[in-house]
């Protein structure tokens, strides 16, 4: 039996088995995404909607769809983000925190691969988005 590797915080901070390690998880995230968008696209052009004369169909129907936009428009900002981390596994600043330049944590990391901050950098973003927004 193979024995899985799994980065441990025992190990060389971002050492090339780690980044190894995320790059390829990474990359298998990607290949996931764009295969389910593909059987989406897929299966919706082959379900062609017929437009109804019942205004409740049709207003479930645009419900679907809007539904269906912000998914794929999420799935689309996702890949993104995981591009992002993968240059910056290529670049050597995956695993930092864009905003203190401190180890993100590989706990994080595996919980979260594409994190950009810290937990205590992410809880301050957090903390002030709900300020500003509860003016």
């Amino acid at each position: 039996m193979v024995k899985k590797y799994i980065p441990t915080e025992k190990e060389k901070y971002m050492c090339q088995k780690q980044k190894t390690y995320f790059k390829k998880r990474l990359i298998e995230w990607k290949n996931e995404i764009l295969q389910a968008n593909t059987k989406n696209m897929y299966m919706n052009d082959v379900d062609h909607e017929i437009s109804s004369p019942d205004i409740i169909d049709q207003a479930t129907s645009q419900t679907e769809k809007n539904v269906e936009m912000r998914t794929l428009n999420r799935k689309r900002k996702l890949l993104n983000k995981i591009e992002s981390a993968i240059k910056r596994i290529q670049d050597n600043t995956y695993g930092y925190c864009e905003e203190t330049g401190e180890p993100i944590g590989i706990k994080r990391l595996i919980a979260r691969p594409i994190a950009t901050l810290s937990i205590e950098a992410q809880e301050k973003h957090e903390k002030n988005e709900k300020i500003f927004a509860d003016i």
